[in-house]
């Protein structure tokens, strides 16, 4: 295969050109290397100049995994991801993908060729309406309406992806790829975020002046914003306990003296006891969702009087979820320094006690990592029924041993199932950009293959999935996707063969019948990534865990994908939301009978 062709950034000045060749030349002037997605001939014209102008192509096995790649892609570098398919139906497989992207503030471009300009409405093969499917869980929507606006609408969609942090939308009717026109590819637009406004920066730093037990909320604000040191500074001044908002537990060092670990589901006792002593709490950089700060382990943690200082970049979001004393509207990193520098040299109220904050922050941890270790096995009376004389893993014993294995400067993403979710209590980094989930969309086969897209966007971190059976059903497909690109990454399965978190609800609320929630007579995992062309290897005993995550991140040095496949009991951790479940209720005769309970 021969080498691309080294060019320049983009061409200058205003020229004769092709709409391909406009398209092409403003992803290079957006520093574009890689595209993920499935070839089309919707746009095959672009697509053949993609290797002249050094973008690489990274064909995928499903949209949806292509979507996810480019989402992993822009949360590790910062920088947009970007993926693309046929019109029609390779276009609504990117719903799902573009959807998480949204709630995860993920600066995706999905590009969309359409049907043509002069068959749209008449029902054409591969045709329906591209724009209205994604203009809920889109930032912003380019429809390319002449060819003559390529250059230009291509580059507002991907300036607007990190303007907005969000996905957006570009949308091109196939025939509008030929043809000559005259243009001028523009430049990337580059805005400077500011700390906020004088007034409620000067009323939160008056507030945290006088706070008697100030804690801080570290969100995805923070790691966004590349805010890591400026926070750190911010909680040393305090000498503040540090929570990790829902599903960022990368966005302050686990082996700070002052973090406190993860609110939300299954996260951090610790953290939740010391967030509720607060008179004051500073939001930095989080939009303080309903799902991560809802009562966990039977503690309602969440201190109704305290003071709340809220911090985000999006102005919609300040007071949307819990009522504040402040907001401001700014970058979090800005924002840290700003109010470091305003606390500097100034008697704090919380310098009085210091010392006790600090026996307290390190009581509470020690209290809570004395508790996940001797927490070997759910303890609810159908867990330990299934789990008794197995020969499987206990799962919390099994993420005790990956998190103690976990190699440094480690990427690991989590799906959507119930183990995948206790791994919440186990997941410590001590650096930003390394784990990624769902969010609020909280979808199934997520996992992996936005690993598959963060191993792209840094390919010298070792790169690791969490991702239950059930959701590896839906992705292990893009197997194929890292063989054949030679993208190395690590999977570990957890094989229980159920969808565990559903389950959870019928055990709870539905005296163990079980509908649907069973996956019985499942392929050998390790034995289908071996026949995929990856390595494959099948655990059961908690002394191999370790080992075996180690020689899999070496295999990565070599190129290698390795799938490990853990085999654990049925034992199932709390559900994802008692408060929107009740116990069932039912009139008609038919329905009343008992069905017999069944494991």
């Amino acid at each position: 295969m021969n080498k691309p062709v080294e060019l320049p950034p983009a061409v200058i000045g205003r020229q004769t050109m092709t709409p391909s060749e406009a398209f092409v030349e403003t992803l290079v002037a957006h520093g574009v290397k890689e595209v993920f997605g499935i070839v089309g001939s919707a746009y095959m014209d672009a697509l053949d100049l993609f290797p002249l102008a050094g973008i690489r192509f990274i064909s995928v096995a499903h949209e949806q995994g292509g979507g996810h790649m480019a989402d992993g892609y822009a949360r590790v570098s910062g920088r947009q991801g970007v993926c693309i398919g046929q019109n029609g139906p390779g276009i609504t497989n990117f719903v799902t993908s573009t959807a998480a992207a949204y709630w995860a503030h993920s600066p995706v471009v999905v590009i969309t060729p359409e049907t043509g300009s002069m068959t749209l409405g008449l029902g054409g093969f591969q045709e329906t309406e591209q724009l209205p499917i994604f203009s809920r869980i889109t930032k912003f929507q380019a429809h390319v309406n002449n060819k003559a606006r390529m250059a230009e609408l291509t580059g507002r969609a991907f300036d607007r992806a990190l303007l907005d942090m969000g996905p957006t939308q570009l949308n091109i009717p196939r025939d509008y790829f030929y043809g000559d026109i005259q243009c001028e590819i523009p430049r990337p637009i580059v805005i400077e975020r500011g700390a906020g406004g004088e007034q409620s920066l000067a009323e939160a730093a008056t507030l945290l002046a006088s706070a008697k037990f100030p804690v801080i909320l570290c969100g995805g604000g923070v790691v966004m914003a590349d805010g890591g040191p400026e926070a750190i500074a911010l909680a040393e001044r305090l000498s503040a306990p540090v929570c990790n908002s829902y599903l960022h537990n990368d966005s302050f060092p686990s082996q700070h003296p002052l973090w406190c670990g993860p609110l939300g589901y299954q996260g951090s006792k610790a953290a939740m006891k010391l967030i509720a002593q607060a008179d004051v709490v500073l939001a930095l950089g989080t939009r303080l969702g309903p799902f991560g700060t809802l009562a966990q382990y039977g503690i309602d943690y969440w201190p109704a009087t305290a003071a709340i200082i809220q911090v985000d970049a999006d102005p919609r979001m300040l007071g949307l979820v819990k009522p504040i004393a402040v907001g401001i509207c700014g970058d979090a990193k800005a924002a840290a320094a700003s109010l470091t520098a305003r606390l500097a040299g100034k008697s704090l109220a919380c310098d009085a006690n210091r010392a006790d904050r600090i026996k307290r922050i390190d009581a509470e941890k020690s209290v809570w990592e004395k508790e996940l270790s001797g927490w070997t096995h759910e303890k609810d009376p159908w867990s330990v029924e299934v789990s008794a004389d197995t020969g499987l893993m206990h799962p919390r014993q099994m993420l005790r041993e990956l998190e103690k294995a976990i190699p440094e400067g480690a990427m690991v993403s989590t799906d959507i199932g119930n183990i995948c979710s206790v791994s919440n209590s186990y997941l410590r980094f001590e650096r930003p950009r390394s784990m990624f989930a769902a969010m609020s969309f909280g979808n199934c086969g997520y996992a992996f293959p936005t690993i598959v897209g963060a191993k792209v966007a840094a390919p010298d971190r070792p790169a690791i999935a969490y991702v239950g059976d059930g959701a590896w059903g839906m992705s292990f497909g893009e197997l194929q996707t890292c063989v054949r690109e030679k993208i190395p990454v690590t999977a570990v399965v957890f094989n229980n063969g159920q969808w565990g978190a559903e389950k959870k609800n019928h055990v709870d609320f539905y005296d163990n019948r079980f509908v649907g929630v069973n996956l019985d007579h499942q392929p050998s995992w390790a034995a289908v990534a071996k026949a995929m062309g990856a390595d494959g290897q099948r655990i059961d005993k908690l002394s191999d865990v370790g080992a075996a995550l180690r020689a899999a991140a070496a295999a990565q040095r070599d190129g290698r994908t390795t799938v490990l496949e853990m085999m654990v009991t049925r034992e199932l951790g709390d559900p994802f939301r008692r408060d929107a479940l009740a116990l069932p209720v039912r009139h008609l005769a038919k329905y009343k009978s008992t069905q017999a309970p069944r494991n």
